[in-house]
């Protein structure tokens, strides 16, 4: 009779969910949801700043890493401020740093905290192995992708309830039903109406700014143009306008995604460093990196300066917002060239 295989060991450190992170020597951050793992660090940012404004954050790239920069980054300062070192990209990476990072972990520095974000996959496994067996004295927070509708409504639910708003059930499950493709713009609806929604949020406040789910649909027609499918575009964007779509935000959702890849177009750095550097979330950066892939700067040029005469006219400028619309996309879809 063949044996049994082992029982999977569980983690000896503290496993948290994202809104529960704390500081620790060493944070794991493990996971696919690149958006609850911003939010992670952000939390943890200002949870140590607010302790010491003098905290100093500094950020690697594990798949780029140079051989003894952790322990420079981790070595006390002339002023002993606290220290935060954030670390991207450990599922890519190099020997170097999964070596040196062990090493570090077996005496981990003074007023340091290692924060180590990892999106997922193999590599890497006898990192997170021991920083999971308890090497360093750390913790973990799970940002496991939220693909069940009870999640997200659970998700907008905390965003309200967090602010101390009132909302109404349905009201969640009309915001999830227009936002259920992407974690990022239902966080975004729920800050809107938290920012200009003064009393109450029902459905009919929830219909009253995303009316015929506009946003939802202004966001697919921007990212199928964008990437070139011209024909699904206006496919998309036909079907929002009969949905009810106003042509204001749809040229608004395409601004915001062509004006971040401008700020993104010739720049260098890391994904950490460039957010940092914008005032982007660095999933932004990773996604404006990924929209521009075929676009040069005269086409994104072109673009941006056609977006400024179609906003121009779909507010009131022009005899025909729609035409004006499938123009843009037309453009847009060829990668600015006219």
């Amino acid at each position: 009779m063949p044996a049994k295989p082992a029982a999977k060991s569980a983690p000896a450190i503290a496993q948290l969910s994202w809104n529960a992170i704390r500081p620790a020597s060493v944070v794991l951050i493990s996971g696919p949801e690149a958006f609850l793992a911003d939010r992670a660090l952000r939390l943890l940012r200002d949870t140590l700043r607010a302790e010491d404004p003098s905290l100093e954050v500094s950020d690697i790239e594990a798949d780029g890493y140079a051989p003894g920069q952790l322990i420079t980054l981790a070595s006390p300062s002339l002023f002993a401020e606290p220290r935060m070192i954030r670390v991207t990209n450990v599922e890519k990476s190099t020997d170097a740093f999964l070596s040196e990072t062990l090493s570090y972990l077996e005496n981990p520095a003074d007023d340091t905290y290692l924060v180590l974000r990892h999106g997922g996959g193999v590599r890497g496994k006898k990192l997170l192995d021991a920083v999971r067996g308890g090497l360093g004295g750390g913790i973990e927070v799970v940002c496991a992708e939220l693909k069940k509708d009870s999640d997200k409504l659970d998700f907008a639910a905390a965003e309200f309830s967090s602010q101390k708003r009132r909302v109404t059930a349905s009201a969640l499950r009309a915001l999830v039903s227009a936002f259920a493709d992407d974690l990022a713009e239902l966080a975004a609806a729920c800050q809107q109406l938290l920012a200009d929604a003064s009393e109450e949020i029902t459905e009919v406040t929830v219909e009253k700014y995303y009316s015929g789910r506009v946003e939802t649909n202004s966001f697919k027609v921007a990212d199928a143009a964008i990437a070139g499918r011209r024909g699904e575009a206006l496919v998309l964007l036909r079907h929002a306008l009969a949905s009810g779509a106003d042509p204001v935000p749809m040229v608004a959702a395409f601004a915001a995604k062509l004006r971040t890849m401008g700020k993104i177009s010739g720049a260098r750095g890391g994904s950490g460093q460039l957010a940092q550097q914008f005032g982007l979330a660095p999933w932004q950066v990773d996604r404006a990196r990924r929209d521009l892939q075929g676009w040069t700067d005269e086409g994104l040029g072109n673009a941006i300066n056609l977006l400024a005469e179609t906003d121009a006219q779909v507010k009131g400028g022009g005899r025909d917002p729609v035409y004006s619309l499938e123009r843009m996309i037309g453009v847009i879809s060829n990668r600015g060239e006219r």
